[in-house]
């Protein structure tokens, strides 16, 4: 049997002998915790070395002696962590920590441990710890189906909590369900409002208590939605209502999502405002179909553009000329519908008409396909093809550079997304 405590130990000093995996596992979590770290170890990870070289820790670079623990020499340690690959030392090091009446965790003998270090996680402010008789596989899956089930509110995290009060500008990423943050999923679970956006993870919503508020905002081009000024009014009366909302759309929400409006309309209405970064579309959809965006020796600059107005409209700010002579990478979002004016504008302004392009539609969703050509042909294909939107646009050499190393893929995504090649990522 074990007595869990939950140690505040902010402040005070804890002993770690050896610089390895488990050492590393475990400092950063104290520090974390405010602990004053002291680590005994002639060598450690390159990572250890950061922390100690950023002052964040002290480092004794020499292997463990008598009197570490409790020697007059030592400051007094409330816990002591024996971290080593030699059972001699760690049972050295546990043994004085015994005789001075100090807790020590022993790294690689659980059942000589006077004490264990629960898996733990902390969801909305609730720290949970599982020790499931020290076995440590056992313990981090049972952690993890806690905590998940706490984020995404399976757990109704809601219950028993100080509520949260104003608005979170969440980014829900592009488009498949797993890749919205985890802090995201956590405010969502949260959530008294919820004011949604088509391309947001709306399966998520299915998961939300009954009771909460679920506004349509729509977005669909050339559609059905909500002015921008609708949707400021929604965040700022039901959050003054004393509601916590959550502002869910695709991508993230300050890359030509409107969040700079949304948070200002807030700001003025002296509503607190939470932002919480999405992964955007413009990096995620090369990623998915196997196109780095950046490469060595073939692209340095990548340039992500909105063309939800055409090259050579007026409202246009964009520069299509300098993303001509650039050379870089450019990604086009909202430019399916103006892919032939944005291929003839780069043509025009010097770009080569050879020059590879790769339009993915629904990035990271099942119906992912990608069409590739060049700016002279990228048009046509995409009009073969009936590519719509959502669809993102790359245009420059790491098209071809994907199609070289053979990782770009351009058919259905799968559950478990594959390379061009057919070979499961290892």
């Amino acid at each position: 049997m074990t007595y869990l405590l939950g140690l505040r130990i902010r402040g005070r000093d804890v002993l770690v002998v050896g610089g390895g995996r488990v050492a590393q596992r475990r400092i950063p979590v104290l520090i974390e915790a405010g602990a004053r770290v002291t680590m005994v170890a002639p060598e450690v990870s390159a990572a250890l070395e950061d922390l100690a070289t950023a002052g964040r820790l002290t480092w004794l670079r020499r292997a463990y002696a008598p009197g570490d623990v409790a020697g007059p020499e030592a400051p007094a340690y409330w816990l002591v962590h024996a971290a080593t690959d030699d059972p001699a030392v760690n049972a050295a090091v546990a043994e004085e920590a015994e005789d001075a009446r100090v807790w020590c965790v022993r790294a690689d003998d659980r059942h000589e441990s006077s004490a264990w270090t629960p898996a733990s996680g902390t969801v909305n402010g609730i720290t949970v710890g599982v020790v499931a008789s020290g076995d440590p596989r056992r313990s981090a899956g049972l952690r993890d189906a806690i905590t998940e089930g706490l984020a995404d509110g399976t757990l109704d995290a809601r219950r028993g909590r100080e509520p949260l009060r104003g608005v979170a500008l969440v980014g829900g990423g592009p488009g498949d369900p797993g890749l919205i943050t985890v802090r995201g999923r956590q405010l969502l679970s949260q959530a008294d409002v919820v004011v949604v956006d088509r391309l947001a993870p709306t399966s998520l919503l299915d998961r939300l208590p009954a009771d909460v508020e679920i506004v349509d905002a729509a977005k669909i081009p050339y559609g059905r939605s909500m002015s921008q000024e609708e949707i400021n009014e929604v965040l700022v009366t039901r959050a003054a209502q004393g509601k916590f909302v959550v502002r869910l759309k695709g991508g993230d929400s300050f890359l030509f999502g409107r969040g700079g409006e949304e948070a200002a309309a807030c700001a003025a209405a002296g509503i607190p405002v939470i932002a919480v970064p999405g992964v955007t579309s413009a990096l995620a959809a090369p990623a998915s179909a196997g196109i780095p965006a950046t490469h060595r020796g073939v692209a340095q600059d990548v340039h992500i553009v909105s063309a939800h107005v055409a090259p050579g409209d007026s409202r246009s700010t964009v520069d299509w000329k300098g993303l001509a002579a650039a050379g870089g990478t450019v990604i086009v979002l909202m430019g399916v519908e103006r892919v032939r004016a944005i291929a003839e504008a780069l043509v025009a302004h010097g770009r080569p008409a050879d020059t590879p392009v790769a339009v993915v539609q629904e990035a990271t969703l099942p119906g992912q396909r990608t069409v590739t050509g060049t700016l002279a042909t990228i048009a046509a294909a995409v009009r073969s093809a009936e590519v719509r939107p959502p669809a993102v646009v790359i245009i420059g050499e790491v098209v071809k550079t994907a199609r070289d190393l053979d990782i770009l893929h351009t058919g259905t995504q799968l559950e478990s997304p594959r390379l061009a090649t057919g070979r499961d990522p290892q």
